[in-house]
């Protein structure tokens, strides 16, 4: 072969780069980190509601079950509703089942008095005596 090359159209003249491109490989990682920050508050789960300020200590993480009254009096044990009859009917069987030591109350900070005192008669009448009241921790002072 007079002036050609050898391996016919495998050397094009362009030279060769072993990089990776990494640019679509950054696009996918930066919208799972803004999927992932949309996405978390919302996996916290629970009832919202507005816990009051109290000088108290941050509360250990510990098994449970977690009754919350939101500001319109609604009885939640975890993410269900209850009504005051089926909540004083089912609560011991409900902590049975949990099989925490103890049970937590999440009042609202604008619900009646009376409603989250009547939760906490109902659990002293079933006698569940492990009872904590949960608190936003007082940072103020």
């Amino acid at each position: 072969m007079i002036g050609g090359r050898l391996g016919g159209g495998l050397d094009s003249g362009l030279p060769v780069r072993a990089e990776i491109n990494v640019t679509s490989l950054v696009d996918v990682a930066f919208t799972l980190l803004v999927i992932f920050m949309i996405t978390a508050p919302i996996l916290q789960g629970g009832v919202e509601v507005a816990i009051p300020k109290a000088p108290s200590a941050p509360l250990q993480v510990a098994e449970g079950l977690v009754i919350t009254v939101d500001r319109d009096g609604q009885i939640y044990v975890d993410d269900d509703v209850f009504t005051r009859e089926e909540f004083a009917a089912t609560i011991v069987q409900m902590v049975e089942r949990k099989g925490g030591p103890t049970v937590y109350v999440r009042g609202d900070r604008d619900v009646p008095y009376g409603s989250v005192l009547w939760v906490i008669g109902t659990l002293k009448e079933s006698e569940i005596d492990a009872v904590s009241l949960i608190a936003d921790p007082d940072t103020d002072r």
